[in-house]
């Protein structure tokens, strides 16, 4: 059997072990078995993550990121994303909003949207699937 359509991930990203957990659960939730789910707790191991992945064929699609993180804050790091991965979406999710980050992830990163902490079932359900194409 030749599967002709590529693996595809969603990359949840949070230096808080419970919101990715959370987050995880949510999405599978809404979304089952369409995408793999893989999650990372800073913005080092998340580029190293998409790395990995990309280099195995598999085809990120989203990340799902946190703003307030140790070390790389989340907009630089979609940026960083942007940058290599033009074609990953991402959405960001805060308990913080920065505006001035706000306007630069959107505008530098391409980033669909900012949610907040704790986000909206339904409309975290909704932005994912118009990144991902699911309508």
């Amino acid at each position: 059997m030749e599967d002709t359509e590529k693996l595809k991930a969603i990359l949840c990203v949070d230096d808080e072990p419970i919101i990715l957990i959370a987050l995880k659960q949510e999405l599978k939730k809404q979304f089952g078995n369409e995408f793999q789910y893989e999650t990372a707790i800073n913005a080092s191991e998340a580029m190293e993550a998409v790395d990995e992945l990309v280099n195995a064929g598999i085809n990120v699609i989203l990340i799902l990121s946190d703003w307030r993180m140790p070390g790389i804050k989340g907009d630089e790091f979609l940026i960083l994303i942007h940058q290599k991965y033009p074609d990953i979406r991402s959405i960001l999710i805060t308990g913080h909003v920065d505006e001035a980050a706000v306007e630069r992830v959107k505008k530098e990163a391409g980033t669909y949207t900012v949610l907040p902490k704790p986000w909206d079932p339904k409309q975290l359900a909704d932005a994912v699937k118009v990144c991902c194409n699911l309508n």
